[in-house]
């Protein structure tokens, strides 16, 4: 496997085991968010600097089909681990993956879609912003990475889609926020098993990440994107990839995620959502990169582990 990395700490460390699931955990979990149901707010100023962080982007899922799923009870581990089993509807500030992620790592995270004012939870400093509250952990840097990083945290990227492959300037942009960064083509969107192999690499960041530093993780999970049809039993390459294609793939990253929440180290704070959604024929458009309801609106949820 090519690892397309670059580290400031090149030691190499030896694969860990994966972390046992356990229901008493996850049920603590549940029960430290509890009162903080979709939307709620957090003092953000009181987790920095006391717990990891990690955020979890999967790359092109639709609200509608999360939302779907989730109710349908298809996607067990996600809903486990949801404030109230659901995931927020909110607007993203980017219709395809570079400008979604830009804004998100500048701490401009999916708003949600109702009316506001919408304090975020992370801003850089700026005169006259009218999102940042008493609860938001605001840093003196350009990028949220950055911003971490001055504020002790170790800061890592694992991608998924083309935009963290490294193997153009473009592609080298996002990931070069990180002080590590990881990309191979087993991680990307081809291979039906990207998030086993992400999970894989997440282990061996975790087995050399220093007790006493805190640490700040993205990871762009790529099975959503297309192509996604090898998902769905009977499906075809000439058939293409569809919303149920999409749906397959979610039900798959659902089988494997509560592995990577298992290898986190606690107490750390969760964000998962998607970068933008994706259109299916949905009134003749088909992709991203538009301005359609299906793209711009998309899941949310927050979470601790505690």
């Amino acid at each position: 496997m090519r690892d397309v990395s670059r580290q400031l700490n090149r030691d190499t460390a030896p694969d860990v085991s994966r972390a046992a699931s356990c229901d008493a955990d996850r049920d603590a979990d549940r029960d430290a968010d509890r009162d903080a149901g979709p939307g709620a707010s957090r003092d953000m100023n009181a987790l920095i600097g006391g717990h990891d962080v990690l955020l979890v982007t999967l790359d092109t899922l639709r609200y509608d089909v999360a939302a779907e799923l989730a109710a349908a009870g298809r996607t067990p581990t996600l809903t486990h681990h949801l404030p109230g089993g659901r995931w927020e509807r909110r607007h993203t500030p980017g219709s395809f993956t570079y400008a979604a992620h830009a804004a998100f790592l500048a701490g401009f995270l999916p708003t949600p879609a109702g009316p506001g004012p919408h304090p975020r939870l992370f801003a850089a400093r700026f005169a006259g912003s009218e999102s940042t509250g008493d609860g938001t952990w605001v840093f003196d840097a350009a990028d949220l990475p950055a911003g971490l990083g001055k504020a002790g945290y170790h800061t890592v990227c694992v991608g998924g889609v083309g935009f963290f492959n490294k193997l153009t300037p473009l592609g080298s942009a996002l990931p070069a926020l990180f002080a590590e960064s990881h990309w191979t083509p087993e991680c990307g969107v081809t291979d039906p098993a990207s998030l086993e192999n992400q999970i894989a690499q997440v282990e061996r960041v975790m087995a050399r990440q220093p007790a006493d530093r805190r640490l700040f993780m993205l990871v762009n999970v790529a099975a959503l994107h297309q192509p996604n049809w090898f998902y769905r039993a009977g499906a075809t390459r000439a058939g293409g990839d569809s919303r149920d294609t999409h749906a397959a793939a979610l039900e798959y990253v659902d089988r494997y995620i509560g592995r990577l929440f298992d290898l986190m180290r606690r107490p750390c704070l969760v964000i998962i959502c998607s970068d933008h959604g994706t259109a299916y024929d949905d009134d003749g458009h088909t992709g991203h990169r538009i301005g359609h309801e299906v793209v711009w609106t998309v899941p949310y949820g927050e979470f601790l582990l505690t």
